[in-house]
């Protein structure tokens, strides 16, 4: 007969305790999160509502300088227009004014609703984006989809016909008015000529074409 030893670490992991403190903060993340889309919807115009698609999700930022964990929300229109804004803070202790302090205006809107390109937040002369830690400096996860991977992406409220079909062209694409050190995914070449971005390596916004094998 041969003892196994297990170190207190694994243990741990097998404690009521541990797990009840994790399906705690685990349910407290998700009811952030549906709350903070919530709140992204009610500040779209109600005009510009059923065309949107909301999603946020938490990220770990690189940067020591800012907050270990950001919630970022990109806001998804039918015609393809589509941007992001982040919070310095975990989905849970967000509210509601900072959703409305950190909002796009009417104007960045009406034109990513339009499916026209325009910067939010503001681009800030005092940023510094080329001192930024470069992404393949980061140990970022593995991802799905490889460069020239036929894709659907979702770019419309309606789960069954609110999906386009393209062509991942870049891995971990960011803009310059994003968060320090965060990025997004994928950037996607649509089969109309249109150029977006998936903000998340999930099924419900980017999904293998299922027209090909």
């Amino acid at each position: 007969f041969r003892p196994i030893f297990y170190s207190c670490n694994a243990l741990e992991m097998f404690l009521p305790q541990k797990d009840d403190e994790k399906k705690k903060a685990d349910k407290e993340r998700r009811e952030g999160i549906t709350r903070v889309e919530d709140w992204a919807k009610e500040e779209i115009p109600e005009a510009l509502q059923k065309d949107v698609t909301i999603n946020a999700q938490e990220v770990k930022c690189g940067d020591p300088d800012c907050a270990p964990i950001d919630t970022l929300v990109a806001i998804i229109f039918a015609s393809g227009g589509r941007g992001m804004m982040g919070l310095p803070m975990e989905a849970r202790e967000v509210k509601k004014d900072d959703i409305v302090h950190s909002f796009p205006t009417m104007d960045v809107l009406k034109a990513w609703h339009s499916g026209e390109e325009a910067e939010w937040p503001p681009p800030d002369a005092d940023d510094a984006i080329d001192d930024e830690t470069p992404a393949e400096d980061f140990k970022l996860p593995d991802l799905r989809f490889e460069i020239n991977q036929k894709v659907q992406c979702r770019i419309g409220p309606d789960p069954v016909t609110g999906w386009a079909s393209g062509i991942v062209i870049q891995l971990w694409y960011k803009e310059s008015t994003w968060p320090p050190n965060s990025w997004a995914p994928y950037k996607i070449l649509l089969d109309d000529g249109r150029s977006i971005f998936a903000p998340g390596d999930v099924d419900q916004i980017i999904r293998k074409d299922i027209n090909f094998p």
